[in-house]
């Protein structure tokens, strides 16, 4: 392990449970973010109802029946 991961290791392990789920939760919406930016560059102007699907579509990409949920809601704007 390097210093740098040890570091960070270390920072993580000191951190209370309350710091813990606060970090996790920046990070959620860090990525929330991040792909709403990335849609809105695709998709153009669309509404943030649609905008929240399309970000869940991402987010649970790797799950096919929450995908199947997902897209058949999305066909609700189109």
């Amino acid at each position: 392990m390097s210093l740098v991961e040890e570091t960070y290791q270390q920072a993580i392990a000191a951190m209370t449970p309350t710091e813990r789920l606060s970090r996790m939760h920046g990070m959620l919406h860090w990525v929330r973010d991040s792909y709403a930016r990335q849609l809105r560059e695709q998709l153009g102007d669309v509404s943030e109802e649609r905008l929240k699907w399309e970000v869940a579509l991402r987010f649970y990409s790797g799950d096919r029946r929450a995908q199947a949920l997902i897209e058949r809601k999305l066909r609700e704007f189109t």
